[in-house]
């Protein structure tokens, strides 16, 4: 299991857009992924547990991933965080 901690960079937060792009990255990957954020646990390839999640600017979230190619699975995901989701 690799399990890293990240923090939304972008103004606009965790909407729709940043969502997606969380989602289809997570679905390239075998490996379970998951995001928690206070003590709550959401699928990373469910739109709808992303969204959910209510994740605005400067907020936690830590990428839990599980499986063959967990390591690949997060360094993805924790770039599209440095990257502000290209949105800035």
């Amino acid at each position: 299991m690799r399990e890293l901690t990240v923090t939304v960079q972008n103004r606009a937060g965790i909407h729709a857009r940043p969502a997606a792009l969380l989602v289809q990255t997570a679905g390239k990957f075998r490996s379970s992924i998951y995001f928690e954020k206070n003590n709550e646990r959401v699928n990373g390839k469910s739109i709808m547990g992303v969204i959910t999640l209510g994740a605005v600017y400067n907020t936690s979230i830590k990428i839990v991933a599980e499986g063959v190619d967990e390591e690949e699975a997060v360094n993805a995901i924790a770039e599209l965080f440095n990257n502000k989701f290209q949105e800035e």
